[in-house]
């Protein structure tokens, strides 16, 4: 089936838009613009940290406003698909379920995750009949992929040492990232994925395994007081999870025609386009560390 007129007119409008720019971009191999990225990513990461360790209740708002942020990122990017799945149960859910989460916890994230997808079906269901199943489809997925995921992290969180335990979560996360980023752009000559996801490679993908299986046991170690295994268990799942997190996002982006969510944060497109990793690898982080690891 050939591409819709609109949607390829559109993509040829972005090319051309973007194209004469592309010379004065200080954008190396792995195709950001790396200044902007690394001072962005610092200030995101000073926020977090802030949040977390002032006060557990102000990472929480910061989550609920990121799983809202990311759930309108999802519901403009869905219409270059022609998909237009109900935003007020969906906005709701964002907003709800990271806080339900938190307060009462793995059960009763289960029930509102069933809850926010039964009510976003009933929602859509009472409007136009067109293009309805997608919709419906469309907006369970949205539940799923963001307030579902971000909820696994309230409930690292609210552990006595929840702080530490987000800490060690995104540090993996963020050794999987950096170790394939370098490897990558050092390296990098065998695409993993060159249909989806061009610049992402095999040698990059080892520099990650690399990256999480040592900052994992070291993370697990130093900040948990935990066994040194575990965190390179964490680690080695947590590659695997922020991978497959990544270049699920860049098939969407790919299929809606995309290049980023959005142009909210300056060097890296929109927030879900630094979520996709994080949202993936916090439900493994919980399954490894809640059993594994000792409450200190």
């Amino acid at each position: 089936m050939s591409e819709p007129r609109s949607r390829r007119a559109a993509r040829e409008a972005r090319k051309a838009t973007t194209g004469g720019a592309a010379a004065h971009n200080p954008t190396p191999r792995a195709g950001r613009n790396l200044y902007a990225a690394i001072g962005v990513g610092v200030l995101l990461g000073l926020i977090v940290i802030l949040s977390l360790f002032l006060k557990k209740e102000i990472f929480v708002g910061v989550a609920m406003a990121a799983a809202v942020i990311g759930c309108v990122e999802l519901l403009r990017a869905l219409t270059h698909g022609e998909l237009h799945p109900p935003a007020v149960p969906t906005l709701v859910s964002a907003a709800a379920i990271p806080l339900i989460a938190y307060v009462w916890g793995a059960s009763a994230l289960a029930f509102a995750v069933v809850v926010a997808a039964l009510l976003t079906l009933v929602w859509r269901s009472l409007d136009h009949p067109d293009g309805m199943l997608r919709d419906m489809a469309s907006g369970s997925l949205i539940v799923l992929y963001v307030p579902a995921l971000v909820g696994f992290a309230m409930l690292l969180l609210a552990q006595d040492d929840g702080p530490q335990r987000i800490v060690v979560f995104i540090l993996v996360t963020i050794c999987s990232d950096i170790g394939g980023y370098i490897v990558g752009v050092v390296a990098g000559k065998h695409p993993m994925a060159p249909s989806v996801s061009p610049k992402k490679s095999w040698e990059g993908f080892a520099g990650s395994v690399t990256a999480c299986v040592v900052g994992g046991a070291l993370g697990v170690w130093l900040i948990l007081d935990g066994r040194w295994w575990v965190g390179a268990l964490l680690g080695a799942l947590a590659v695997v999870a922020a991978t497959v997190g990544d270049l699920c996002e860049s098939m969407i982006k790919r299929d809606l025609g995309i290049k980023d969510m959005s142009n909210l944060i300056p060097g890296h497109g929109g927030l879900m386009d630094r979520l996709d990793s994080l949202l993936v690898v916090v439900p493994v982080a919980w399954a490894v560390l809640t059993p594994l690891v000792a409450v200190t």
